[in-house]
């Protein structure tokens, strides 16, 4: 009866981390309720039978989860640390003098906040909160694409957006999104940001995805990126190794940030 009641509790835990974050890997929800991958693959088995989430390679996700957009809100609850190491990561893939462009997202605008200390920077960004935090570093110039707001992510999007993007030519764009895999590459949920995400790639020569490890193995409804259109990924050492490797084998340079553990 124990074991039934623990068992109980810990599908209603991942039930509701599921909710919390549209989507999440199995790794993530092992290590979020303290048992095995085996042990959450059987969980998810019997959540999704009662069509509570819907399973899917490497994770699970809310039913319609594909097509589900987490807010900016939500999406700041998690993984915060390893969004942390990976925006410190990445801050060293830019020199003084780039011109570089910056999506939207919680992990790039923890980036954001870590390049105030360059000199002759140039930062392009449909990203409100991006261009707020880099507002008073004085040797950063901060250039705005325009469009229509979209308040859940705090980002500008739409047709004006993509065609200030189509005449930038960056060093790198730094970018974010809702999933990455190996065979689909990058992905997100929503029609109007996958146009965005395409244009902040197309415009710079390189493209480096910030992904925490809950978006590593998961997928979302539309492709933004493909696989050999990404030069880096930036991710933290809680991501799937398998999924890491088969990134590795298409050419992708992977940096893996170490997230300092916490003690209570």
């Amino acid at each position: 009866m124990v074991s039934r009641v623990f068992a109980a509790e810990r599908r209603q835990r991942i039930v509701e981390l599921v909710r919390s974050s549209g989507a999440i890997s199995l790794r993530e929800l092992a290590r979020q309720v303290q048992t095995s991958e085996v042990t959450v693959r059987r969980d998810l088995r019997a959540l999704a039978a009662q069509g509570l989430l819907d399973r899917h390679h490497g994770g699970a996700a809310l039913p319609g989860g594909l097509s589900h957009e987490p807010t900016y809100s939500e999406k700041a609850l998690v993984a915060s640390d390893a969004k942390a190491a990976i925006a410190t990561l990445a801050a060293d893939l830019v020199s003084d003098g780039d011109a570089i462009v910056v999506g939207a997202g919680t992990t790039t605008q923890a980036f954001a906040a870590r390049l105030t200390r360059h000199n002759e920077l140039t930062v392009v960004t449909n990203s409100l909160l991006v261009a707020t935090d880099l507002a008073g570093a004085r040797g950063v110039d901060v250039v705005m694409t325009g469009g229509t707001l979209r308040g859940s992510i705090h980002a500008l999007v739409g047709g004006t957006t993509e065609q200030a993007l189509s005449s930038i030519r960056g060093t790198r764009a730094f970018i974010s999104g809702n999933g990455l895999t190996a065979a689909r590459g990058l992905s997100t949920p929503n029609l109007t940001v996958a146009g965005v995400d395409r244009a902040l790639a197309g415009a710079a020569r390189e493209v480096v995805v910030l992904a925490d490890h809950t978006k590593i193995g998961t997928e979302a409804l539309l492709q933004t990126v493909a696989t050999e259109d990404i030069q880096h990924l930036v991710t933290d050492d809680a991501s799937d190794a398998a999924e890491l490797d088969a990134l590795r084998e298409l050419g992708i340079t992977v940096h893996v940030a170490s997230v300092p553990t916490t003690t209570s």
